[in-house]
């Protein structure tokens, strides 16, 4: 005579049991979830604000709230991007920014990879201490060098120039561009670098073949950081630029106004915004890669 044997739990129901550990795992997930939905809501909100507002006539804008036009979309024109474009002088801003925003990035990364390569694999006299005076010079402020750079750019003549803003953002970017990029290229096997030296490469095509496309992770993140910063720069602009004006100086000149040109404000300052973000998101999954360069050994 067989005796039936019960199923065990682990094999009662595997269908039920996956099922109930889904929703466990929702339940355990959610409110995490939840807190993360509010968070990215409220950020977001001043820039849809800000691109409902640009769509507003000054009158809707002054009179209504930018919510309004949720209610009535007929309120919505794109009159304003369309003399935003036919507008000189931003324009004229938009490419000096776009000049200073690319050569303030592309300059500082070209010196900090040869720079933390040289730190990283050349064994040469003072590295260490050279190293360490890279890194007190990322808490110089900015406000501090501001008047001497004044200065010496007047004796130099070229006060209110692109190349002035250009050498400016580099100075205060190579700091921090050679403290990364020299914690992930010393990450970089060992092994690597000596095969390529036994076969006799040079030290500058084993930097150009070998540890500038692995170090692309790092060189990408630095590139949004330097290009973001560069781009929305104000203080810099406002002190070292009169004629050659970033889009931010041309937006803040008209913040005086602010009533009256709300219609050129809003277009302008959300087109200012697009174009880091952008750039933010295109290369958003370099970032945590560059973030932790150097983290783990």
């Amino acid at each position: 005579m067989t005796t039936a044997t019960a199923p065990s739990p682990a094999t009662a129901d595997p269908g039920r049991e996956r099922l109930g550990t889904r929703v466990v795992r929702v339940l355990t997930r959610a409110p995490v979830q939840v807190v993360l939905v509010v968070v990215g809501l409220a950020w977001l909100i001043p820039t849809i604000g800000l691109f409902l507002t640009s769509l507003l006539s000054a009158e809707d804008a002054a009179g209504n709230g930018w919510w309004r036009i949720i209610a009535e979309p007929s309120l919505a024109t794109f009159d304003n991007y369309n003399e935003i474009f036919s507008n000189r002088d931003i324009t004229s801003s938009l490419v000096t920014t776009a000049v200073i925003a690319v050569g303030g990035t592309v300059l500082p990364i070209g010196v900090a990879a040869a720079a933390a390569y040289a730190f990283a694999w050349l064994d040469f006299p003072g590295r260490d201490w050279i190293f360490v005076l890279v890194i007190g010079l990322l808490v110089v402020p900015i406000q501090m060098a501001l008047i001497p750079m004044f200065s010496l750019y007047n004796d130099l003549g070229i006060f209110d120039t692109e190349l002035s803003l250009i050498l400016f953002h580099t100075a205060f970017g190579l700091p921090f561009a050679i403290f990364l990029l020299r914690n992930f290229f010393i990450g970089i096997p060992k092994e690597l670098l000596e095969a390529a030296r036994l076969d006799g490469a040079s030290e500058w095509r084993i930097f150009s073949r070998v540890v500038l496309p692995l170090g692309l992770p790092a060189i990408a993140a630095l590139a949004v950081f330097q290009f973001i910063w560069t781009w929305n720069d104000l203080i810099v602009a406002l002190t070292l630029a009169r004629e050659t004006q970033p889009i931010t100086v041309a937006i803040f000149s008209q913040l005086r106004q602010f009533g009256a040109n709300i219609d050129l404000i809003a277009p302008a300052s959300f087109i200012s915004l697009v174009i880091p973000l952008a750039l933010f998101f295109a290369f958003q999954r370099f970032f945590v890669q560059g973030l932790l360069a150097g983290a783990v050994k």
